[in-house]
């Protein structure tokens, strides 16, 4: 099948295309900016542009099959000194669906669309959280674009953890670097917790959902419910660390309250549906394998003082 990424240069796109193409599918990868030399996916065909600017033309798009979507905005991609509920419905709310009327113009036949959790596991977070809500437009107004002979599925994940061989992360470098107590940040994390997926879960679940996914579906896939402490702790036991973070009420540099939406000392918790995790084929009680990737990659780099 002849596959393009879009998204692909990041982490969890990149880890896709990866795997993708290691299952025997031709795989092209798209984003803003070519994947960084040492990637697998450097290696990968590029096509060039920016969806929230509408460069994926139906022509440009011609010629694919299927399209993994893996390129949506979080609170991460707002530029500067721009108005971030304003960004993010342009880029979400509105451009993904634009996108998926050009990809059936093309003639693709299926695109998967990765998207967010929060929706489907802690819908009510919605009504504070205008990102939240952009997800929830994005991932209906995607579905809502399937029509005989194109079809949308959504596949919505959790608090991502993994590796892609040769591309740094803003994420995990640090968390490595303190685990293996080179930064100075004591040994403690947020109260609270919520449910963690490997890169290679997803990478697996959004290929099932690619072969066997129903037409206009929205799946919530995840792995495991984890305490922060118990999740920062496999950083310090995968870098050989004895010191285990004990919960506090205190905000995190490495993890700030911005970024747990259920607020410091709440869980999002839920158990993905077994037929659905069954249909989609992918593993499960993955997390700590994918810290220790994470660490091996990392370990031993020289951070900043």
């Amino acid at each position: 099948m002849k596959i393009l990424v879009v998204g692909g240069t990041g982490g969890l796109g990149g880890h896709a295309a990866i795997h993708l193409a290691e299952q025997g599918h031709d795989v092209s990868i798209a984003a803003r900016n070519p994947a960084p030399a040492g990637t697998a996916m450097a290696d990968m065909p590029f096509l060039k542009g920016d969806y929230v600017a509408g460069d994926f033309t139906p022509d440009r798009l011609k010629g694919f099959d299927a399209i993994i979507f893996a390129a949506g905005n979080d609170p991460r991609h707002i530029p500067p000194s721009t108005d971030a509920q304003a960004h993010l419905n342009r880029a979400n709310t509105e451009a993904v669906p634009a996108f998926m009327r050009a990809a059936r113009e093309a003639g693709v036949k299926r695109v998967i669309q990765l998207g967010s959790f929060y929706p489907q596991a802690a819908p009510e977070l919605e009504k504070n959280n205008f990102y939240i809500r952009s997800r929830r437009l994005a991932c209906e107004g995607a579905r809502a674009e399937t029509r005989p002979g194109f079809d949308v599925i959504s596949v919505n994940a959790p608090f991502m953890v993994g590796a892609v061989p040769g591309l740094s992360s803003m994420i995990f470098e640090p968390y490595v670097a303190w685990a293996e107590g080179k930064l100075p940040i004591p040994v403690y994390a947020p109260a609270g917790g919520t449910n963690f997926m490997s890169f290679r879960s997803l990478s697996q679940a959004l290929e099932g959902a690619l072969l066997r996914g129903e037409p206009g579906k929205a799946y919530l896939v995840g792995d495991e419910n984890l305490s922060f402490a118990d999740y920062f702790g496999l950083f310090f036991a995968a870098a050989g660390n004895a010191e285990r973070p004990e919960a506090r009420d205190e905000s995190h540099p490495l993890l700030p309250d911005v970024a747990i939406p259920q607020g410091r000392g709440n869980w999002i918790r839920y158990e993905p549906d077994p037929a659905e995790t069954a249909l989609l084929g992918y593993a499960r009680n993955d997390v700590a394998n994918a810290v220790a990737e994470v660490v091996a990659q990392y370990g031993g780099a020289n951070v900043p003082a």
